[in-house]
């Protein structure tokens, strides 16, 4: 089974993690600060929201890259990969706020979350919902 939906979304994603790098090295170059946060809040924002993006976003891609190769349907992998780029783009705008809205920060972590309990969920039932 070939990739035809995931590399598309991967892609979108891979723009969102230059944009968050981007403003990480703009951050640190405002405050003069070279490695590590040098106590500045904007800066250790900034790098969480980059820093969770690169922890979450891979794993989560490789999860539903193995459902489309399971011949999944494709709505359901369509769904998953809006449901986290949308989830992705809210928390890093959430988090990225200096008086943060945590709403929108749960909603990114939880959906996140969700996603990757769902693709957990489908892959360890593939050989039960559609047949080993």
């Amino acid at each position: 089974m070939q990739l035809n939906i995931t590399p598309y979304y991967a892609a979108i994603l891979a723009l969102l993690f230059i944009v968050l790098s981007v403003r990480t090295i703009k951050t640190r170059r405002e405050n003069k600060v070279a490695i590590g946060d040098g106590g500045e809040k904007s800066i250790l924002r900034a790098a969480r929201v980059h820093a969770n993006f690169s922890e979450y976003v891979p794993f989560t891609l490789l999860l539903i890259s193995l459902l489309e190769i399971q011949s999944y349907s494709q709505w359901i992998i369509h769904g998953l990969c809006i449901a986290l780029v949308t989830a992705r783009i809210i928390h890093a705008y959430g988090v990225s706020q200096a008086n943060e809205d945590f709403r929108l920060r749960i909603f990114g972590t939880a959906t996140t979350i969700n996603i990757i309990g769902i693709c957990a969920f489908l892959l360890l039932a593939k050989p039960f919902l559609m047949g080993a």
